[in-house]
Formats: C-alpha cells, sequence, structure tokens
C-alpha cells in the first residue's frame, strides 16, 4: 500500500519586496517520518514554516495537509498540527502548567487534559509547579514542545528546537523526537542547522538552498549514492596506500595516521577490497566516511541555480531567486 502523504508543497514561493525568499518549493513529507529540513542560514526554512502553518501567506503556490488544501481548511487542519516556530515565550513568572493552560483555553478545545500528559512526555511533570523563570534554556525548549503536543497533533513542526542548547540539551531534545515518533506515532516535520543531528534523528530530508529545493529523499539512499571516501584499517598501510595509488578503481588516496584513505563508488568497495586481499594485505575494518555534512557541503556549494527533484535528476533552473 502507498505511504501516506501527511505534508505536501507544490510550487511553494514567497516574495518579500524585490527578493524571493522561497522558489518554486516542492516538498513531499510521509506518515511516520522525521522529516529533516537543512539549509543554510537564509536559505528560506523558517518562511517556509510560517508559510505550512498558515502565518503568512505564499505569493504562489500551495500547501497540502493530511491531503486537503491549506487553504479554505485552515481551522479544521491546524487543530491536527503543533508548531514550535523558533524560540518559545512564555510567562516566565508562571509555573509551566499555567503557562500550558492559557494555551489550552486559547485553544478552545479540551487540551486541558493533555497538559500532564504532554508534561510528562517532555519529562517536565515533576517541576510542572515551578515557574518559568527558573528553567534552564534546555527545560524552556522543552516546554515549548509540550505546548506543541497539546490536542494530540498527528504533525509536529519544529523550527529549530536544539538552537542554543548545550550538548546535553541537545541530546534530550533528540531523545524526546525519536520517542515522539516512535512510541507516539507522529509525523515530525523538523527544520535545523545541526547537521549531525539530523544525521541521527531524521528518516528523510530535503536541503534547500537560496530558496529552492536541491534534493529530497530517504537519508540512508542520499549518504549511500555517489561517490564515498572509504577509510581501510589495513596492514601494512604503507603498502595498501601503494596499490591504492596506482589502483583505476580508487580515486584521491591519501595516508590519515594509521588508516588508508579513498574516494570509490560505493558499488567499487568491494573490488577494492578483493584487490587488498588478495595482495597479501590484511584488511581489518573499511569505514565508510560519507557523513551528512560532507553530503550536505558538496550538494550546497555551487547549487544556486540547480533544483533536484525527489526523482533525484537534476534541472537548471534560471536566476537565483
Amino acid at each position: 500500500m502507498d505511504t501516506i502523504a501527511v505534508l505536501r508543497t507544490t510550487g511553494l514561493a514567497k516574495r518579500f519586496r524585490r527578493r524571493w525568499a522561497v522558489q518554486d518549493l516542492h516538498l513531499n513529507v510521509q506518515k511516520g517520518d522525521v522529516f529533516g529540513f537543512l539549509g543554510p542560514n537564509g536559505a528560506g526554512k523558517s518562511t517556509t514554516i510560517r508559510m505550512l502553518l498558515s502565518l503568512i501567506r505564499p505569493t504562489r503556490g500551495t500547501v497540502e495537509l493530511f491531503g486537503k488544501p491549506l487553504s479554505g481548511n485552515r481551522k479544521a487542519i491546524l487543530r491536527r498540527v503543533g508548531g514550535l516556530v523558533e524560540r518559545p515565550d512564555f510567562y516566565a513568572y508562571l509555573t509551566a502548567r499555567r503557562n500550558l493552560e492559557i494555551v489550552a483555553a486559547l485553544r478552545g478545545d479540551d487540551s486541558f487534559r493533555d497538559i500532564d500528559r504532554v508534561l510528562d512526555l517532555v519529562g517536565l511533570l515533576p517541576r510542572a509547579a515551578e515557574r518559568v523563570n527558573t528553567y534552564s534554556h534546555g527545560m524552556k525548549q522543552r516546554l515549548g514542545i509540550a505546548q506543541a503536543l497539546l490536542g494530540s497533533p498527528e504533525l509536529v513542526i519544529l523550527d529549530e528546537p536544539t538552537s542554543g542548547l548545550d550538548p546535553q540539551g541537545i541530546k534530550e531534545v533528540r531523545e524526546l523526537i525519536q520517542r515522539l515518533s516512535r512510541d507516539q506515532g507522529i509525523t515530525i516535520f523538523l527544520s535545523s542547522h545541526l547537521l549531525g543531528e539530523i544525521e541521527q534523528t531524521a528518516t528523510s530530508m530535503a536541503i534547500i538552498n537560496l530558496g529552492r529545493l536541491v534534493v529530497q529523499g530517504r537519508v540512508a539512499d542520499l549518504l549511500a549514492a555517489g561517490e564515498h571516501v572509504v577509510r581501510f584499517d589495513a596492514m601494512p598501510a604503507d603498502r595498501a596506500l601503494q596499490l591504492l595509488s596506482a589502483s583505476r578503481l580508487a580515486g584521491t588516496v591519501q595516508r590519515n595516521g594509521a588508516f588508508v584513505e579513498c574516494s570509490v563508488p560505493r558499488e567499487q568497495v568491494g573490488a577494492v577490497n578483493r584487490m587488498l586481499v588478495e595482495a597479501g594485505i590484511e584488511v581489518r575494518a573499511i569505514l565508510p566516511r560519507r557523513s551528512l555534512e560532507e553530503y550536505f557541503l558538496a550538494i550546497t556549494e555551487g547549487a544556486s541555480d540547480v533544483a533536484v527533484p525527489m526523482g533525484g535528476s537534476t534541472t537548471q533552473e534560471g536566476g537565483r531567486g
């Protein structure tokens, strides 16, 4: 059975006076995804999220949520969506529970019943009676996510939820997002500039640059495609370096401490390993080194005029936007 598109944009664009912040954006988020939304600063991520949440109107294009256009169905659709845009704001001298009670009252539904549940989900229930001004930055971020979870949304959109957090805070938010997806079945749309966090958390992703889509797909598939840098733990390393440097199978070859690294297409890694073993080299480990950071930098450098649709082929687009 086909997977369900929880969120889809078609030709989405936003113009501010003479500047296009977002152009011709086509996104497809499937039910159950943790969808990473990546791009350099100024790429148009926050503008896109504001359009998805109906905080600003698109200049052109459409947003569909749960198979229905957002335009004309805004109230009914957004009841099924939770959102955290940039930094969460609260009444600092009120307790966490009281802040959520105010949000629940503004929603005008039965979200009051959810307050203890969402505080428990984000790990704040034991401190729900404390004032927010006693909370750390990481706790405030988690309270912001709790606010987004009121009303049991099916889709939660998070804009830079780990911004400004220390490593422990980042770990807590990452584990929370994973639990929400795994245990609660919530689809997560996650904007971030922390590539390592997306690599550890997201199942699918899209990268935009200068307001245009560069690439979109499953994280594992995108990182597996194309040429990789592979690290060989091989003995003797000098002999392995010599063989790889002379081989047509490997590209750039270099020594990195006790290891030998070379660029090689994924489908050729087995042949390179076999060549080394047949030459009497002891290969103790093969470690692919392609990271999301390397992939991100490779496809965003010089990508201002390139858009890559979901099929993976490239099309040239005129103008930078």
